[in-house]
């Protein structure tokens, strides 16, 4: 699934989440200085400040197939490597970096098991290949109240606790059939105050990914439904929202 919105929709709507799930990656990939490492499906660059700030700008260059994340990154990562390309095939040799980590990216590539075989194979030998997705399947994901008001209304509506990775245990699995050694999986937390329910709610209205563009779609009618069915499900604000994703780690 290919991003064509705002970086900034993208950082009010799910860089609010990401960029406090960067740290935690970026330690479960044991990132240090004097590495060279690689962001896969970057965005507007939650990660990609992560690891700039580690490793320095110069060490570190980053993917995306959206022109408008990747132009953002551009801006905010000066000396940065940040390359417009799809994970499925990446535009650098064999075994260019010490790691290679891709950030709630797998449940969107087109092909996840080629992507994960493309993240290996730009990887140098036991190097550190590292991803992680929010735990969708389990309901757990920053936006599954969303999602499961939505089934309250409609039993049908398409979510997204079948894509790859969102289940305990999947990405392990793609890792290793990547032919990944030493697999290990963890589950990442973060927590996140939302002043108002606005605050929160606004940010689904935009657009971005399946979750802002199935409620961007619905109708003034159906949508008002919908919100008032979510601010039901939340607690009164100020309210904490918690949520986990999966994450794999594996050596080249």
């Amino acid at each position: 699934m290919s991003f064509t919105v705002d970086p900034d929709a993208y950082d009010r709507f799910m860089g609010r989440y990401s960029r406090l799930l960067a740290p935690q990656l970026a330690d479960f990939a044991a990132v240090s200085a004097g590495q060279r490492v690689l962001d896969v499906g970057c965005g507007p660059g939650a990660l990609t400040a992560e690891l700039v700030e580690r490793l320095g700008a110069s060490a570190v260059s980053a993917v995306d197939p959206s022109e408008p994340f990747v132009l953002a990154a551009e801006i905010r990562h000066p000396g940065v490597d940040v390359r417009r390309a799809a994970a499925e095939q990446l535009p650098f040799q064999d075994g260019e970096f010490d790691a290679t980590l891709a950030q709630l990216v797998v449940h969107f590539m087109d092909n996840p098991t080629a992507g994960v075989d493309e993240m290996v194979r730009v990887t140098r030998g036991r190097g550190v290949v590292a991803a992680c997705v929010w735990d969708y399947a389990g309901g757990r994901g920053p936006v599954s109240v969303v999602w499961d008001a939505a089934h309250e209304l409609d039993a049908e509506v398409a979510d997204e606790s079948h894509l790859a990775g969102v289940r305990e245990g999947h990405l392990g699995e793609l890792f290793e059939a990547a032919g990944l050694q030493e697999v290990e999986e963890a589950s990442h937390s973060i927590r996140v105050e939302h002043p108002s329910f606005e605050e929160w709610w606004e940010p689904f209205t935009l657009g971005v990914g399946p979750a802002g563009s199935y409620v961007s779609g619905l109708d003034p009618a159906r949508q008002a439904e919908l919100r008032e069915r979510c601010r039901e499900k939340l607690p009164p604000a100020p309210f904490v929202l918690e949520a986990s994703a999966w994450a794999a780690r594996g050596l080249a």
